[in-house]
């Protein structure tokens, strides 16, 4: 049974604040606290219905004593940042910062001004998908531990080393080559398939700064035949990279 210290804690954990101060976050979701589990990760706590903690015996075996909690629904609602709650949620420390330089032979993610928690679980599924293992985000990007963005990458946040760095600093100092996703950039179908390189996504509204663009050693653009005016940011990476890296 939790404590009333123990809930307010976990619920203190939907702010980013609070997750930076204790290196803590939470993921909730039948699916990604499972993979959880599987692959090893630092969980420092399980919390779920009793039905889900039956079911998932075997991945609870090697949990700490104390460390696995049996709740109700009424309090998993509690826990929840969520309208409709999951069965199970885990409390995990947060990874050591990555390298955030590119190693050659590499391909990389940078992202820039990501705003929406959706969007950022998505651009990391999209990394997952395609074997992407680093992502770059800038420090005006949505925190990727928040628990929609957790929520958004379906586990794949597993998978793939994510590190905040200031982006324009970045390709200053690489010798990777970079492609900066624009309106007016050349035609992705040029590019033959890359084996290393740092793929540039900018904010849902603005695209990429001015001084990213710049730096940028291609601009690359998806070309458009109907009347849309843009595309979301996830979806135009999805693209690039489905081009770039097949």
């Amino acid at each position: 049974m939790l404590s009333k210290a123990q809930i307010k804690y976990i619920q203190s954990l939907q702010h980013k604040k609070n997750r930076q101060k204790s290196s803590q976050y939470v993921a909730e979701g039948d699916k990604i606290v499972q993979e959880l589990l599987q692959a090893g990760m630092p969980v420092k706590g399980v919390f779920a219905t009793a039905e889900w903690l039956e079911q998932h015996t075997h991945l609870l075996g090697r949990m700490p004593a104390g460390t696995v909690t049996e709740v109700d629904a009424a309090v998993l609602k509690q826990l929840s940042s969520l309208t409709t709650p999951n069965r199970a949620m885990a409390l995990l420390d947060m990874p050591a910062s990555a390298d955030p330089l590119p190693a050659a032979g590499t391909v990389t993610l940078a992202l820039e001004a990501i705003q929406d928690p959706g969007n950022m679980g998505t651009l990391i599924r999209i990394a997952d998908w395609f074997g992407i293992p680093q992502i770059i985000c800038s420090p005006d990007c949505v925190d990727v531990y928040n628990p929609k963005t957790i929520q958004a990458t379906m586990g794949s946040m597993i998978r793939v080393r994510i590190a905040e760095y200031d982006i324009r600093e970045l390709l200053q100092q690489t010798t990777l080559p970079s492609y900066a996703a624009t309106l007016h950039g050349k035609n992705i179908a040029a590019y033959p398939a890359i084996k290393e390189g740092i793929i540039l996504i900018g904010n849902e509204g603005r695209g990429l700064t001015e001084e990213v663009t710049a730096l940028a050693t291609h601009r690359i653009t998806i070309p458009r035949i109907g009347g849309a005016e843009s595309l979301n940011a996830a979806v135009a990476a999805g693209i690039i990279c489905g081009r770039l890296l097949i």
